[in-house]
């Protein structure tokens, strides 16, 4: 199975994109949501393109370094985000801020192998 060799990379993407979609359904609960704006659209947005790398993996497509580096962009930009917030004492921003991390050096390690 050609999917396979991005195995470790897919099970990172899913990983990070519920740790991201996660983190966006628990700031929209916090008392200042309209803080929270920028960290809502970036979870959202990295929960996307990490969804979208595992689809492109599991296919074995040519494409999957392409998108595993905009990919490790997206989760750096998220989780960059989500560290300020954790830093308040945001548990869901630090778990996915985490999740991000691990996920883009993951994607970044995948996109130069293949």
């Amino acid at each position: 199975m050609a999917h396979q060799q991005f195995k470790h990379c897919i099970d990172a993407c899913v990983a990070c994109a519920i740790a991201c979609s996660h983190c966006a359904t628990e700031c929209l609960k916090e008392e200042h949501v309209g803080h929270m704006v920028k960290c809502i659209q970036l979870d959202l947005e990295c929960a996307a393109i990490c969804r979208s790398a595992a689809e492109v993996m599991s296919l074995g497509s040519s494409f999957s370094a392409h998108l595993c580096r905009v990919c490790a962009d997206a989760c750096n930009a998220c989780a960059q985000e989500c560290e300020k917030h954790a830093e308040m004492g945001m548990d869901h921003c630090r778990e996915c801020a985490e999740a991000c991390r691990k996920c883009a050096q993951v994607c970044e390690e995948m996109a130069t192998s293949v």
